[in-house]
This record gives structure tokens, C-alpha cells and sequence, in this order.
């Protein structure tokens, strides 16, 4: 048993030596991610595009992400209307992050495609550009947040 065994363990060693095992993609858009680094650590975000390396500014795997940069506070149902108007305010990041940087969760946010519009690749560029992505992925994080789906994703994480 103990050579089978050997042998098993050094036949799986020597396929990935050869390139046969390829990695499975696991960091796909829709992916709620965690910020590691950076002025967003410790923020949620949602890929938006992959890159594996094929741009020349960034020859590094990364991932277009839209995220949370303020979250929601706590209400109750005793405020007033327009306190929980300015309460439920959701401000918003759109960065490209290194995969080293990011921690992928086991959630996934089913606003891609509408995320994708909202955020053109060449966005993030342009000073203006992203501003307007912002402004797009704030109205729909905060139609998202009315509805009441995806609650753990508007929360603050505590650390």
C-alpha cells in the first residue's frame, strides 16, 4: 500500500510539473471580494472584469472591482423619513486591485451585467469617467440595499 501510495503522490507532482493540472478560476465576476491592502482595505467589493495579466500598465493578474467605500448605518423604525433617507447613504469605490490584495468570499452578487455597464474597462483612466462609474454603481447598490437582498454585502465588517 505504502508504494502505491508513493507512487500516486509522485505520478501527481510530475503531471503538474508537465503543465497537464491546470488552476481552477475561482475569482470570477460576481465574486464579493474583501479589500487586503490599500485605502479600501477592509472593504466589500464585487469583481467586475478579471485580468489575467494581459494589460500593459498592470502585467499582473488583476481584477476590476466596484465597492462599498461607506456603509449603510443602523436604523430603526421609530426614525423619521428623512433620517432614514440620510442613514441608508452608500458611498462607492471603483478600483482595479491585484489579486494578492483581495480576499474572495464564498457570496456572490448577481448585478454583473448591470455592473458592467455601469463600469466601462476604460473607466478607471479617467478622473471623470470614474466619477460617473461611481455615481452609476451608488444607484444600484442602493436599489439593491432597499429591496433588502444581499444584507450581509451592506454591512460593516467588525475586525
Amino acid at each position: 500500500r505504502e508504494v502505491k501510495i508513493r507512487d500516486r503522490a509522485s505520478a501527481t507532482t510530475e503531471s503538474v510539473k508537465r503543465g497537464e493540472v491546470k488552476m481552477v478560476k475561482f475569482l470570477k465576476s460576481g465574486k464579493v471580494v474583501i479589500v487586503l491592502k490599500g485605502r479600501f482595505a477592509g472593504k466589500k467589493a464585487v469583481i467586475v472584469q478579471n485580468y489575467d495579466g494581459e494589460s500593459k500598465g498592470h502585467p499582473f493578474g488583476h481584477a476590476l472591482v466596484a465597492g462599498i467605500e461607506r456603509y449603510p448605518l443602523k436604523v430603526t423604525k421609530d426614525m423619521s423619513k428623512k433620517k432614514l433617507g440620510r442613514r441608508s447613504l452608500i458611498k462607492t469605490f471603483v478600483k482595479k486591485v491585484n489579486y494578492n490584495h483581495i480576499m474572495p468570499t464564498r457570496y456572490q452578487l448577481d448585478l454583473v451585467e448591470s455592473l458592467r455597464t455601469a463600469v466601462p474597462n476604460d473607466s478607471v483612466n479617467e478622473s471623470s469617467a470614474r466619477k460617473d462609474a461611481r455615481k452609476k454603481v451608488r444607484t444600484l447598490f442602493q436599489e439593491r440595499y432597499n429591496s433588502g437582498k444581499n444584507k450581509w454585502f451592506f454591512t460593516k465588517l467588525r475586525f
